[in-house]
């Protein structure tokens, strides 16, 4: 099917290339087989005096108004003109479907290759190394490799989550989604219905950001806690759509970034090593413990309950009971 259709839009985009001079819709049904095919010329009555399909008119109506949206979706410049006795054509110029030279700098290739590390590990792995060959021979210096970093350390955007992917499209397309999600706190996870903004990746991990509908807020959510297919349902999003999505604001505010005050822990020796990376100040303890000062914002009880028996709380007492208490929430399931 999807073969198909993409013959069809080739053909049709061909069609309104090719001409010199705008084409009806019935010239164009009865110049791309596809449209022959399933429905017949225009009329009813198919070669060879058959007669095609009963409403076939119609359904090539929709078919066609689908196809001519699809081409403009990818790009294409349609122009729609009305002739003298009134009837309608369809063309698409191609000094108006022309693309400019491209060129670009070490510093812009370089932005393009890292983009293209987004999907290594993705279905559209193919697609994006393809998109860099056809800039190189638009005009990519031949110098500049888009996949090599510009310093010491190559940066690493993984994309391991199943959820990635559609959740990606579903951004793109402003398409609501639902799927089960598992907080650090519950022991099953719960179905979300979900009006997705943006995704983000922080610190190794995927965020995405959106409008939880049976909350009625803002939620962030954590690929890798997203089980199960990601589904898309029908419909438009019920709310606005902010101009920027804060997803890394909220999420380090969750990790205590944006703290102002610190907390005092007891780490194993050799464990949680994020947790070092934040440390204000570490003192050994012995024993195979340590004593770490780590900044104290928002959620930071939940990030140390993900590191189970490895983190003891030492103060200050609120986030030991917020910790212990995430804590039985599990053990109870």
């Amino acid at each position: 099917m999807a073969i198909a259709k993409a013959e069809r839009l080739m053909n049709l985009a061909l069609c309104l290339l090719g001409t010199r001079r705008p084409l009806s819709k019935r010239e164009l049904r009865e110049s791309i087989e596809a449209y022959v095919e399933a429905f017949g010329p225009a009329g009813g009555v198919a070669f060879g005096g058959e007669q095609g399909p009963v409403g076939s008119d119609d359904a090539f109506n929709r078919m066609f108004e689908r196809d001519k949206d699809d081409l403009r979706e990818l790009g294409l410049v349609i122009e729609t003109v009305e002739s003298l006795d009134g009837e309608i054509g369809y063309l698409a110029r191609r000094d108006s479907n022309r693309l400019p030279p491209i060129t670009l700098d070490a510093e812009e290739a370089a932005a393009l290759g890292l983009a293209a590390k987004v999907w290594q590990q993705a279905r559209l792995a193919g697609a994006a190394s393809g998109a860099l060959q056809k800039l190189r021979a638009a005009g990519l210096p031949e110098d500049v490799d888009p996949y090599e970093a510009h310093g010491a350390l190559e940066p690493r955007i993984p994309v391991h989550e199943a959820a990635f992917e559609p959740l990606m499209l579903a951004c793109r397309d402003r398409r609501p989604v639902v799927f089960e999600y598992r907080k650090a706190t519950a022991a099953r996870p719960e179905p979300r219905q979900v009006e997705p903004w943006a995704l983000e990746c922080w610190r190794g991990h995927w965020y995405l950001a959106g409008f939880d509908r049976d909350r009625g807020a803002e939620r962030v959510f954590r690929l890798s806690r997203i089980t199960g297919k990601v589904r898309s349902r029908v419909g438009r999003f019920t709310a606005p759509v902010p101009d920027v999505v804060t997803v890394r604001g909220t999420v380090e505010s969750w990790a205590g970034e944006t703290a102002d005050r610190s907390a005092s822990i007891r780490l194993r020796t050799g464990a949680g090593y994020p947790l070092r990376a934040k440390a204000t100040a570490v003192r050994e303890l012995g024993d195979g413990w340590d004593e770490l000062e780590i900044p104290y914002g928002h959620g930071l009880d939940a990030w140390l309950v993900e590191f189970g028996p490895d983190v003891v709380v030492l103060g200050p007492a609120e986030l030991r009971a917020d910790v212990v208490d995430r804590l039985r929430a599990v053990a109870k399931g």
